[in-house]
């Protein structure tokens, strides 16, 4: 039997209950702010919030990413992935070719780069630049998700009159520039990567620059333990009379997410 309730005298509620509540009833459609409620596996449609939502970070069924970042410039090892991280994201650079000398005597090409791997990934190398000849080649990338060639190094002539080439450039570094005519040293290469530029000579031809190394991009979800990984170093730079530049080491960064 249903029981109606009329008028503004209040409700008693029968024994057995929680007992009469000290505050009001909540109504299923009216607008009410309620405090000091536990929901137990609500389903919330949608939250409209002008204060200060607070929720967890690390633990429950919601958080808020975080994210760390880790750098190798150097050297090869293991990589071990943090505990909790749920993703990696990889992003490699090969090392980048130096420039070649240039001037009378037996001026010397630029060195070529080293390969940086982290495990099937390769970022390869740049070659070093040419004497009086063609710049060094940019390297290629593999078994990424996004993989970039190296930019090439640019052409050093065999006159006296010619411009020395410049380094080629990677995603994460800038080419040695261009020197100019007439007896200079080539320009240096700045970042990851790069290729150095090539040196002139007043009285012989100019060298090449060197080739940027390769770039690899790739998201692993559910990471392993464990990566083996190695840095490509740079590139030497050629001698001579006037000397080339030597290129930029490679770079592995890491984005960890939690």
């Amino acid at each position: 039997m249903a029981t109606i309730v009329d008028g503004t005298a209040g409700v008693t509620f029968p024994a057995g209950g929680v007992g009469n509540p000290a505050g009001a009833v909540v109504g299923t459609t009216d607008t009410q702010t309620l405090t000091n409620k536990t929901l137990t596996t609500p389903v919330i449609a949608s939250i409209t919030n002008t204060g200060t939502l607070t929720l967890p970070t690390l633990t429950g069924t919601v958080g808020l990413a975080t994210r760390t970042v880790q750098v190798f410039t150097s050297g090869s090892g293991t990589y071990t992935t943090p505990t909790g991280c749920k993703a990696i994201s990889i992003r490699c650079v090969g090392g980048g070719g130096g420039g070649a000398g240039a001037g009378t005597g037996t001026p010397t090409g630029g060195g070529s780069g080293g390969s940086t791997t982290f495990s099937t990934l390769t970022a390869a190398f740049g070659t070093g630049g040419a004497v009086t000849g063609s710049g060094g080649a940019g390297g290629s990338g593999t078994n990424g998700d996004l993989n970039v060639q190296g930019g090439y190094g640019g052409p050093g002539g065999g006159g006296a009159t010619q411009n020395a080439g410049g380094g080629g450039s990677s995603p994460l570094g800038c080419g040695g520039g261009v020197a100019a005519t007439g007896g200079y040293n080539g320009t240096t290469a700045a970042g990851y990567g790069a290729g150095g530029g090539g040196a002139s000579s007043p009285a012989s031809g100019s060298g090449g620059g060197g080739g940027a190394g390769g770039y690899v991009e790739k998201l692993i979800s559910s990471p392993s333990a464990t990566y083996s990984y190695a840095i490509g170093a740079a590139g030497a730079a050629g001698t001579g009379v006037t000397a080339g530049t030597a290129g930029t080491g490679g770079v592995i960064i890491v984005t960890e997410s939690y």
